[in-house]
C-alpha cells in the first residue's frame, strides 16, 4: 500500500525541496503546495517511465562523474585555444562512432557525456543495418584524428558504462 501512495520517494523528496528553493520560502502554503506536487506528481506519472536497470558498480559512477567533471575542464580550454587561434586551422566535421553499447540508459549517458564536453555534440543515434548496430553521429569542432578521438571516448567513457551497467 505504501508504495502505491509513494511509488517513488526518493524523487518526491527531492521534489519537495526543490519546491522549496525555487519559492525560497518555508511558509506553510508554499509547505502544503510542495507536499502535494511531490506526492502528485510521481503518482501520476510513475507509469510512464520506463525501469532503469541498476548500476552494477556504483563506485565506478562516481569515478565516472569526476572523469567527466575533469574532462570538461580541460575541453573547455582545448577550445579556447582552438577558437582563439586561427579559424583556418580547424577542421569541423561529423564523426561515426561506432557503439558497443546495449544498453539504451548507458548510450543516453554517453551522448550526454560528450555533449557535456566542449567541442563535441551527439546528433543523432542510428542504426546502421539490418545487423542492428548502432553508431552516435558526433558533431566535432576539429577532427584531426578520427581513429583517435573513436579510441578516446571507447575508452575513457565507453568502458567504464559498459562495466557500470
Amino acid at each position: 500500500m505504501w508504495a502505491q501512495l509513494w511509488p517513488t520517494p526518493i524523487r518526491s523528496c527531492i521534489l519537495f525541496v526543490l519546491w522549496l528553493l525555487l519559492n525560497n520560502s518555508l511558509a506553510p502554503v508554499h509547505l502544503v503546495a510542495g507536499l502535494f506536487l511531490a506526492w502528485a506528481i510521481p503518482l501520476l506519472s510513475h507509469k510512464f517511465r520506463l525501469v532503469q536497470p541498476a548500476l552494477k558498480r556504483p563506485g565506478l559512477a562516481l569515478h565516472y562523474a569526476l572523469l567527466l567533471l575533469w574532462d570538461i575542464v580541460v575541453a573547455n580550454l582545448q577550445v579556447v585555444r582552438l577558437v582563439l587561434g586561427s579559424n583556418k586551422k580547424l577542421r569541423p566535421g561529423f564523426v561515426l562512432y561506432p557503439l558497443e553499447l546495449n544498453n539504451d540508459l548507458a548510450v543516453t549517458i554517453l551522448a550526454g557525456t560528450i555533449s557535456l564536453t566542449p567541442g563535441t555534440v551527439s546528433a543523432d543515434v542510428l542504426t546502421a543495418d539490418d545487423s542492428g548496430r548502432r553508431a552516435l553521429l558526433l558533431h566535432v569542432l576539429d577532427v584531426s584524428n578520427e581513429a583517435a578521438l573513436i579510441a578516446a571516448i571507447k575508452q575513457r567513457y565507453e568502458r567504464p558504462l559498459k562495466e557500470m551497467f
